[in-house]
């Protein structure tokens, strides 16, 4: 009797446990600096204490290695083709994120066989209970296997310059997103913002066309400054909280983290998250 009144009790501290809460960062197009925001905002949100999981699922060209400096013996290839299990191939990155690393060469995660996406998602799914934020630095575009991250995601993080190609790709994206149905809350990021009011203006061109035409309400997530700083870090294979952490760039992502920081629990805790990525799928 009491054997089975404590395996129910761990069965219910099991089904009450909270989950993270998961951020996709995506854009319309690539050069828009997708992956250092994720990779800056990580280190942020550790640094105000949250446990953060990092994982980079451009399958086709993954750079969070370099941005981060992180040599990576093992990615999410091994654990695609069973040679790895999914906590075989975390690494510690720096700022204290934890760091799973793309497949580079792998074009789409729609191009897998569904028993490797079955694999993966059942591998990624242990790890849902693991950390405060799981932030998922997605490929650019609207192919099939980018949305799906985002439309499972609690929130999509769409990332646009000032230059209006960027603008017009991220509003096809929005546009996509939206037309899913998927309740994922779209936030706009402005990076490389010339100024605060450019990027309000950027932000609220956006939104207004997203309310009028799709009836979709896009949230102000702010802007990254232009900032000489941030290519210089690039450079170094350092990310640029960490080098230049004074820097105006550098401000910004710890007003990011500060607005993101501030969620305390998931949008969507009916099912794990990378369970509804597969269900895209089907």
């Amino acid at each position: 009797m009491l054997v089975d009144q404590a395996e129910k009790l761990r069965l219910m501290v099991r089904q009450t446990k909270k989950t993270a809460h998961i951020l996709a960062v995506t854009s319309g197009k690539g050069g828009v600096g997708k992956s250092n925001i994720s990779a800056n905002l990580a280190i942020c949100l550790t640094a105000a204490g949250k446990s953060v999981l990092l994982i980079d699922a451009d399958l086709g060209l993954a750079n969070l290695d370099v941005l981060l400096n992180v040599r990576a013996r093992y990615n999410l290839s091994h654990v695609i083709a069973g040679k790895r299990s999914i906590e075989q191939i975390v690494q510690n990155a720096p700022g204290g994120v934890r760091l799973i690393c793309g497949a580079s060469g792998l074009s789409d995660l729609a191009d897998l066989t569904p028993f490797q996406r079955q694999r993966i998602v059942q591998e990624l799914t242990a790890l849902e209970h693991q950390a405060d934020f799981i932030i998922i630095d997605t490929g650019a575009g609207i192919s099939s296997g980018v949305l799906s991250f985002c439309e499972a995601a609690d929130q999509t993080l769409v990332v646009t310059t000032p230059e209006p190609p960027s603008i017009t790709d991220a509003y096809a994206v929005i546009k996509r997103l939206a037309q899913g149905h998927s309740g994922t809350k779209i936030s706009l990021l402005v990076n490389m913002a010339p100024n605060r009011s450019e990027a309000r203006k950027v932000y609220q061109r956006l939104a207004q066309t997203a309310a009028k035409f799709i009836s979709t309400v896009v949230y102000d997530a702010g802007y990254v400054l232009r900032d000489e700083h941030v290519p210089e870090a690039v450079n170094q294979s350092e990310p640029l909280v960490l080098a230049y952490p004074r820097c105006p760039a550098g401000y910004c992502f710890l007003a990011l983290a500060g607005k993101l920081g501030r969620v305390s629990e998931p949008a969507n805790v009916k099912s794990g998250f990378f369970h509804r990525v597969m269900n895209w799928f089907y």
